[in-house]
């Protein structure tokens, strides 16, 4: 609980930087590779590791990924020593997950070990109650809020949620 929570987004990297993010790279194992770079599992040691949108994690990297969450171990690319982490995971998508697996896009046994609690999050608008508070949140509370802005805030219909909402 007292070590900061480690964040990545599986979105926008490629495959294989996906693959060294998350499991780190010796010097010289691929092209580019100057240093050897801990991956985001170790740098998570003893903490807590956000995936977002874990529904856009390569198919072939998932196995190594159900490694590290099966028994803690995890190799970095172009290194032969096991290496062993105690990581909390915490996962997001906006994938139907259910369906990536029927459709062969994301390994059952995966889904089955990341999804012990679940949580669906309905989208802004149908919180609309929730828009006030995230306004403050967001400002700050030395922020006033004009009546008139915050009803036409609430109004909204955020087709873009929470992110279109900071924006």
């Amino acid at each position: 609980a007292g070590r900061p929570m480690v964040t990545v987004n599986c979105a926008p990297l490629p495959e294989n930087l996906i693959e060294s993010e998350l499991f780190g790279h010796e010097k010289g194992s691929f092209t580019g590779a100057t240093a050897m770079k801990p991956g985001l599992f170790e740098v998570a040691d003893q903490s807590t590791l956000f995936i977002d949108e874990i529904g856009e994690l390569p198919l072939p990297l998932q196995p190594k990924l159900l490694r590290v969450l099966e028994d803690g171990s995890l190799r970095r690319i172009g290194s032969a020593k096991e290496r062993r982490v105690n990581v909390r995971i915490v996962a997001a998508t906006n994938r139907d997950v259910q369906q990536e697996v029927a459709d062969g896009n994301f390994r059952e046994d995966l889904y089955y070990r990341i999804n012990v609690m679940s949580l669906d999050l309905p989208p802004l608008r149908d919180r609309g109650s929730d828009i006030e508070l995230l306004i403050r949140h967001f400002l700050g509370s030395d922020h006033e809020i004009d009546d008139v802005a915050m009803q036409a805030l609430a109004g909204n219909h955020w087709p873009g949620n929470i992110r279109q909402l900071i924006n």
